[in-house]
């Protein structure tokens, strides 16, 4: 299986990506997945289009990606962070 890139992004590529990229390297961890992780802000996005197998943001974006995203702002309430995290492994997975 080959390491999967993924995007962690943020509004400014600091606070909140840093917090979902922790999680996501556990998560890879836990479960053996080998993966590269990049923060970014969500305006870099478009420059990984080529690369890219995951985005993993807490901004909002409405652009389109050949690669799946999913939205972590359950990593910024709490609220619903199990769904999120479990569908980040599903991605990983694949």
């Amino acid at each position: 299986m080959k390491k999967k890139q993924v995007l962690v992004a943020c509004g400014a590529g600091i606070a909140t990506s840093t917090v979902v990229n922790g999680a996501i390297e556990d998560m890879a961890k836990e479960n053996n997945l080998q993966v590269d992780l990049v923060q970014i802000k969500i305006a870099e996005v478009g420059g990984y289009v080529d690369t890219a197998d995951l985005l993993v943001t807490t901004a909002m974006t409405k652009k389109e990606y050949p690669f799946p995203v999913i939205n972590a702002r359950s990593f910024l309430t709490g609220i619903g962070k199990e769904d999120t995290k479990q569908e980040i492994l599903e991605e990983l997975k694949k």
